[in-house]
């Protein structure tokens, strides 16, 4: 299980626990997480679970593939160095503790 906090555009803090093996997107999107809203499912075809990772974080997590590279380049707002979609980043002890922020929107 990781503890992962989603931080919103306003400033709204919210601690998940997350089981392993579960993305970030589930994660935020089964407990009604405003600011996720991951529209396909987790199948990386919408750009709507777009995180920005707190930097601190990025050393954990692997690259980004081809595809989810391609798909940052249609969110709805900026894409930042720190850019990830959620359905990607998959719950681990290795990711116990991060701290992510969603966009303004993802529409």
């Amino acid at each position: 299980m990781a503890e992962v906090t989603y931080i919103r555009a306003d400033g709204e803090r919210r601690t998940l626990d997350v089981p392993d093996g579960t993305s970030l997107m589930i994660g935020a999107v089964s407990h009604q997480l405003d600011g996720i809203v991951g529209e396909c499912g987790g199948q990386m075809m919408c750009a709507t679970c777009h995180v920005y990772v707190e930097p601190r974080f990025l050393g954990r997590l692997a690259a980004p593939s081809d595809d989810e590279d391609a798909m940052l380049d249609t969110t709805a707002c900026q894409r930042q160095p720190n850019s990830r979609l959620s359905c990607q980043l998959i719950a681990s002890g290795a990711l116990d503790g991060i701290v992510v922020h969603t966009p303004e929107a993802q529409l």
